[in-house]
């Protein structure tokens, strides 16, 4: 009975994730790591709108600066906080008790964001903010509802508003109308988004950049032995023939 009861069980497991991810649709996102201009555009965006609320506190500020080829002399004078030093973690200026009162929570650090959720899943979020002045930010969003951050980045996207259709008697997010514009065209504020997807990736998993680089050695170094032992096999059987 116990066994029938844990096989219905993992049966199950498909069916509650689709339940879970129920109208959400994410939208792709191209993600390349060899890319070091996106990745040093992706860094200074999170660095100058993110880390204000949001730590990375995995990161250390000269870590990163070595990874994308951004000199700690760079990184001291452009990136660093008043009171940071290059070889700090970055944390977040803002005291939790501000936190607090200010958005009823602490906003999470972000370091693991994309490995927990997905880079799909970042790249929609950033892109689906919307006017909803029954929030107290007056701002909501389509896959995140209810969520206590506003839209930090409405200068460059503009402000946009959600239409949503009714299914079964569910209210289900259908489309966005363009309010007011921004700063940026939808191209440009896309690829900006794709950029501090593409950092916050790297910020996941920094090993990554590093495996790339052994990987293309390791490569050659088998292409190089292949060829050694192709000539080892014709000089031990040439006699046989």
């Amino acid at each position: 009975m116990i066994k029938k009861i844990i096989i219905a069980l993992w049966l199950a497991i498909p069916a509650l994730s689709l339940a879970a991810g129920d109208h959400v649709k994410l939208d792709s996102v191209d993600i390349d790591l060899s890319d070091k201009a996106s990745l040093q555009r992706g860094a200074r965006t999170f660095i100058n709108y993110c880390l204000s609320c949001h730590s990375a506190g995995y990161m250390r500020y000269n870590r990163m600066g070595r990874d994308l080829g951004i000199s700690d002399e760079l990184v001291g004078s452009n990136l660093l906080f008043a009171t940071d030093k290059v070889g700090d973690l970055m944390k977040t200026v803002m005291p939790k008790e501000v936190a607090l009162k200010a958005f009823g929570t602490v906003p999470p650090d972000l370091t693991l964001v994309t490995r927990s959720r997905g880079p799909e899943w970042f790249y929609t979020y950033m892109r689906s903010f919307y006017r909803d002045e029954s929030t107290e930010s007056g701002w909501n969003n389509t896959l995140f509802p209810s969520v206590a951050m506003p839209h930090v980045l409405y200068s460059w996207q503009g402000e946009q508003r959600a239409i949503f259709k009714e299914h079964d008697g569910i209210q289900v997010f259908d489309r966005f109308e363009v309010g007011s514009a921004g700063s940026m065209s939808e191209k440009d504020f896309n690829g900006t988004m794709r950029d501090l997807t593409n950092f916050m990736v790297y910020l996941g998993e920094p090993a990554k950049l590093v495996r790339y680089r052994i990987g293309v050695y390791v490569i050659i170094f088998l292409l190089i032995f292949l060829f050694i032992t192709y000539l080892l096999k014709k000089e031990f059987w040439k006699d046989i023939h």
